[in-house]
């Protein structure tokens, strides 16, 4: 008895089968496609008015035709090349898709740089005001601007807030041995809210508080950064001052 011999297919075996790859597969020969058809439309139009071409044009079809149906076999070896090269060009397209996402992916992996430290002490005072309306800006306050000067009533820096609150700051750019005291928070006490509207009141100052500064703020609702603040405020280790009040007030009403 003869034992049947089994023919190997003539087909390779087919991967696993991917969308995405069969997709901008298709997708490419659609193009193939219908960039042929156009070019076949506008030579068949242009043949139309010459009846001599449009006659070589169709025999040229027919003898197509012929030797297509002929050549099944070269012609199925043909379209196979041809959809393999389809596929390396779409492989190619999604390996590079791939490797730009990676590299993005990796990008928002990699963690900020930490902010240098600043010496506000060593800037002058102007300097010193914009230093500290950058740093609204950077943390949400858009149109933070610089006021400060001669007729400021004790404004330095005007900014809104990311929640819309109007901030006021005044800038003390003072050495380690000149503290701000009472009379200063007194005098931006008595214009900040009521000349500046200030939902948030904020003095910053390079050389501290005395402690008569700090009560007087408390109980007039001021904010007072001294150079340990700032200078977390800086570096990214602590909250705005904005949040920082936020934290500062839930925590109170809390039970």
């Amino acid at each position: 008895m003869g034992i049947p011999i089994r023919r190997g297919s003539r087909q390779k075996r087919r991967g696993p089968f991917d969308l995405r790859r069969t997709t901008f597969g298709f997708a490419l020969i659609a193009l193939i496609l219908a960039g042929g058809g156009m070019a076949l439309r506008a030579a068949w139009r242009s043949a139309g008015n010459h009846p001599v071409a449009a006659g070589a044009l169709t025999v040229l079809a027919l003898a197509t035709a012929v030797v297509v149906l002929r050549r099944r076999r070269r012609a199925r070896r043909v379209a196979g090349a041809v959809t393999d090269a389809a596929y390396g060009i779409v492989d190619a397209g999604l390996a590079e898709l791939d490797a730009a996402e990676a590299a993005r992916a990796e990008q928002r992996l990699e963690p900020p740089e930490a902010a240098h430290p600043v010496d506000y002490a060593q800037l002058d005072p102007y300097a010193f005001e914009e230093a500290v309306a950058e740093l609204c800006r950077r943390d949400g306050c858009a149109d933070a601007e610089v006021v400060g000067g001669a007729g400021d009533l004790g404004a330095d820096v005007l900014a809104t807030t990311p929640d819309g609150r109007r901030l006021v700051v005044q800038c003390k750019r003072y050495g380690p041995d000149n503290r701000a005291g009472s009379q200063d928070l007194q005098r931006f006490g008595g214009t900040c809210y009521a000349v500046h509207g200030a939902d948030i009141a904020l003095v910053v100052s390079t050389g501290g508080f005395t402690e008569p500064a700090l009560d007087y703020a408390e109980q007039c609702a001021i904010l007072c950064y001294g150079p340990e603040e700032l200078a977390a405020w800086s570096e990214g280790g602590a909250p705005p001052p904005w949040a920082a009040l936020e934290e500062q007030d839930a925590g109170l009403s809390a039970p």
